[in-house]
């Protein structure tokens, strides 16, 4: 029989634990040519890098915060940590690592989903990986999984400083000029022509440091006519300070090509999670999103898909869960520059106890993208009367033959299928939590058996007290 996961059962201290800090190096607090030139010294940077750093600062200088999202009034960048070197370098062997860092990762579960179901696994400890490694059989096919420096110092070098921060540009908005200035860690991956990898790689990332940022950057590449899929997962212990979260991502479809993105976000809530994530699509090539984004005082979180080539696809599967306290603005944005090319977005959030979810959905058809079509599709759960769910939709249709179409529906829990399920021994409280993790059943089942699992365990901890 298959055992039953009670809300009360599942423990928010798997990843709310943090450890003392015991790092190698830990920059002043601050955003200044001379902090950001340190950290290019650190990183032992090439020469343009150092100069695109200190030119992303500009750009930050220089730019506001965007004024329609929500507020970010309690992050004060003169206290943020933008750089914390933890006390090893990067191993390649479990049992290398040091064991309080060990044993954060081992809590969180990554090294066994390394042995059951992953091609390669790199872990990132506050502002640098102290742990990377791919199967043999992989790098055999020719894959590349390393760290971005590595990568950038290495037989690489060339196609990172081709491709580094060229879709997301630092003149793109403010905290894509921070993260330019001040990026660490992160990774790098290229599949050839023709590869197909059947099994996942995955990176997570670990925040603990306090008053601390992490601004890893991740550039993948899947050459014509490869497969791949990618799986991110991010965490991080509270705290009663901000911490702030604005990392990048870059993937590169080729043609024919598929790419599947795959995010499971839990931030803890004191996070401003500000993150960039975007991707281009050559002819007849697919990309695929699935997120789930938990936690986080405040998210700012649109990925965005441009479809170069003709026949391009792209699919965007999300679900955002906001609580007490959290105001979660995410969505997705999809440019159309092509002919036949096709869009599907498909999201559900889930709002309780005052917190406030809001979609903003893009879609840009262009001249040139004739018989191309897009469908939205916007699902909203409010589990009370003081929460808040809003969907703004904005379409930019510039090509009279486009097919593009959008729906949203906002909805609370009936009560009568709430009756139901107590009247069959269940909690008042454990039937809401069925209720909602079926309501995320779409996302769940796009998902790895063992990350979808860990989805549907934080539904069970945001649903903690949700009764009264």
């Amino acid at each position: 029989m298959k055992e039953k996961t009670y809300v009360e059962d599942i423990n928010r201290s798997i990843y709310d634990f943090r450890n003392e800090d015991k790092d190698n190096f830990k920059i002043a607090a601050g955003l200044t040519p001379e902090l950001v030139s340190q950290i290019s010294k650190e990183k032992n940077d090439p020469t343009w890098m150092q100069n695109f750093r200190l030119q992303a600062l500009q750009i930050y200088n220089q730019m506001e915060v965007p004024p329609w999202g929500p507020s970010i009034e309690g992050l004060d960048m003169d206290d943020i940590v933008t750089y914390v070197r933890p006390n090893t370098n990067m191993k390649t062997k479990w049992s290398d690592v040091p064991e309080e860092i060990k044993d954060t990762f081992e809590k969180l579960g990554i090294p066994q989903a390394e042995r059951k179901s992953l091609a390669g696994v790199g872990a990132q400890y506050d502002s640098e990986l102290v742990y990377h490694n791919v199967r043999d059989e992989v790098s055999q096919m020719g894959v590349v999984y390393t760290d971005l420096e590595s990568a950038m110092h290495g037989e690489f070098a060339d196609m990172i400083q081709k491709h580094f921060m060229k879709l997301v540009k630092p003149k793109d908005h403010k905290f894509a000029a921070l993260h330019g200035a001040v990026w660490s860690g992160g990774s790098f991956v290229y599949v050839p022509k023709g590869v197909h990898l059947d099994i996942p790689l995955q990176s997570y990332f670990r925040l603990n440091a306090k008053g601390a940022g992490q601004f890893e950057h991740t550039l993948i590449i899947v050459d014509e006519g490869a497969d791949l899929h990618f799986i991110e997962g991010c965490s991080a212990p509270k705290y009663n300070v901000a911490n702030l979260h604005a990392g990048c991502v870059e993937l590169y479809v080729g043609k024919n090509a598929r790419l599947r993105y795959s995010t499971i976000e839990n931030w803890s809530k004191n996070m401003y999670n500000l993150n960039t994530k975007r991707a281009v699509v050559e002819e007849g090539g697919r990309i695929e999103w699935v997120s789930g984004s938990f936690g986080s005082h405040v998210s700012y979180l649109y990925p965005m898909s441009i479809l170069k080539g003709r026949g391009a696809r792209m699919e965007f599967t999300g679900i955002t869960f906001a609580g007490e306290g959290q105001n979660l603005d995410t969505g997705s944005k999809v440019v159309h520059a092509a002919p036949d090319t096709s869009s599907v977005i498909s999201t559900k959030s889930i709002s309780k106890a005052g917190g406030i979810s809001t979609f903003r959905n893009a879609v840009v058809v262009s001249e040139k993208a004739n018989n191309s079509k897009s469908s939205v599709s916007c699902e909203s759960l409010m589990l009370d009367d003081i929460s808040r769910s809003d969907t703004l939709p904005a379409m930019d249709i510039r090509c009279a033959n486009a097919d593009v179409g959008h729906e949203a529906r906002i909805g609370r829990i009936s009560d009568d299928a709430v009756f139901y399920l107590m009247n069959r021994g269940i909690s008042e409280e454990d039937a809401r939590a069925m209720i909602v993790s079926g309501f995320a059943d779409n996302v769940s089942k796009e998902l790895p058996l063992e990350y979808a699992v860990e989805m549907n365990n934080l539904i069970q901890l945001e649903m903690k007290g949700s009764i009264g």
